[in-house]
C-alpha cells in the first residue's frame, strides 16, 4: 500500500467522519437549502436540507494534503485557486442561508472575484515557466496561443467553476461527475510524473467520495457553491497545469452540456420567446420528462464515464 493510496484513504475517512457532524451542526443552526420555486415540484421537499457541505470535503482535503503532498510551488498554487473560489462560494452560500433566498452573491461580484483569482493564477504560472501552447484533441495538433493564453485560462477557471455549479442541481450529480473527471486527470498526472498533482487529485477524490456517501439520493447534505465553485476551479487548474486544457472539454463534457443547455435556453427565449428545454440546466429537463432523480444522475454518471474514457484515449494516442 503506497503513500498515495494511504492519502486517498485518509481523505475519505476524514470526510466520511466529519460530514455527519456537519449535518448535525447545520440542523442545529438551520443552515438549510433554499430551492427555486419554478423548479421541479419534488425539489420542494429539499427545503431545509443542510447545505454548504463543501466546507467538509475542503477541510478534509486541506488537512490530508498538508500531511502528504510535497510542498512545491504548484501545490500552493492549486490550493490557492481552490480556496479563493471556495471563499467566493462561501460568501454566496452565506447570503442564501442568512437571507433565506435562493439567489445570493450578485453575478458581477462573483465574476470579478473569479477574474482576480484567474489573473493571480496566470501570473504565478508564467513565473514557473509554464508553456502557452495547447493540444487540440483528436488531431494531435499543437497551437501556440502566446498572448491569447491568459484569456484561455480566464475562460477555463471561470467557465469550469460555474459549469460545476450549474451541474450541482440534484443529489450526487456534481460530486459523482467531478470524481470521474478527477480520476482521469489522476491518470494523466501519473503518466506525466507530477507527484504533487497525483496526490492532489487523489485526495480530492477521496474527500469527495466521503461526502458523496451522504449526498446521494436522498441527500442528507448539499455541497453548496462553496463546494461546486472550488471543485470546478480545481478541475480547470489541474487541466491547465497538466497541459490538458482542451481535453478538459471532453473529460468534463457533462459540465459543458449543462452549460450549453442554459445558454441555448436563454438565447432561444430572448430571440423567439420559446424554450428549447422544459427547464435548464439539462438535468432538470429530464426530471420534468418524468425521469427519477436516480435515473438522471446514473445516466449522467455513465455519460461522464464514457467521456472521461474518450478523453484518456485521446491523451494516450496523441500525448
Amino acid at each position: 500500500m503506497g503513500p498515495e493510496f494511504i492519502a486517498v484513504l485518509a481523505a475519505f475517512l476524514v470526510s466520511a467522519a466529519l460530514t455527519p457532524l456537519y449535518i448535525a451542526v447545520s440542523k442545529t443552526y438551520q443552515f438549510g437549502q433554499q430551492v427555486r420555486l419554478d423548479g421541479p415540484s419534488q425539489h420542494l421537499q429539499k427545503v431545509g436540507t443542510p447545505t454548504m457541505g463543501g466546507v467538509v470535503f475542503l477541510l478534509s482535503f486541506i488537512a490530508t494534503a498538508v500531511v502528504f503532498v510535497p510542498k512545491t510551488p504548484l501545490f500552493f498554487l492549486v490550493v490557492m485557486v481552490i480556496l479563493f473560489n471556495a471563499l467566493l462560494g462561501f460568501i454566496d452560500d452565506y447570503q442564501k442561508v442568512v437571507r433565506h433566498h435562493s439567489l445570493g452573491l450578485k453575478a458581477r461580484h462573483k465574476l470579478l472575484g473569479q477574474l482576480i483569482v484567474s489573473l493571480g493564477f496566470y501570473l504565478v504560472l508564467m513565473q514557473l515557466g509554464h508553456e502557452t501552447f495547447v493540444s487540440v484533441p483528436f488531431i494531435g495538433l499543437r497551437l501556440e496561443l502566446g498572448m491569447l493564453y491568459p484569456f484561455l485560462i480566464f475562460l477555463m477557471l471561470i467557465g469550469t467553476s460555474n459549469a460545476v455549479n450549474l451541474t450541482d442541481g440534484i443529489d450526487g450529480l456534481a460530486a459523482g461527475t467531478v470524481i470521474l473527471a478527477l480520476l482521469s486527470f489522476l491518470y494523466i498526472a501519473i503518466a506525466q510524473g507530477y507527484q504533487e498533482m497525483v496526490y492532489l487529485c487523489g485526495i480530492l477524490v477521496g474527500a469527495c467520495l466521503g461526502f458523496l456517501l451522504f449526498n446521494v439520493n436522498p441527500a442528507k447534505v448539499f455541497m453548496g457553491d462553496v463546494g461546486s465553485l472550488s471543485l470546478g476551479a480545481a478541475l480547470a487548474a489541474t487541466a491547465i497545469i497538466l497541459k490538458s486544457e482542451l481535453i478538459l472539454v471532453v473529460i468534463g463534457g457533462v459540465f459543458v452540456l449543462e452549460t450549453l443547455s442554459v445558454m441555448i435556453q436563454v438565447v432561444s427565449f430572448r430571440l423567439t420567446g420559446k424554450r428549447v428545454f422544459l427547464m435548464s440546466p439539462l438535468h432538470h429537463h429530464f426530471e420534468l420528462k418524468g425521469w427519477s432523480e436516480w435515473q438522471v444522475v446514473s445516466g449522467f454518471w455513465i455519460l461522464g464515464l464514457c467521456l472521461a474514457l474518450l478523453g484518456l484515449l485521446d491523451y494516450a494516442l496523441y500525448s
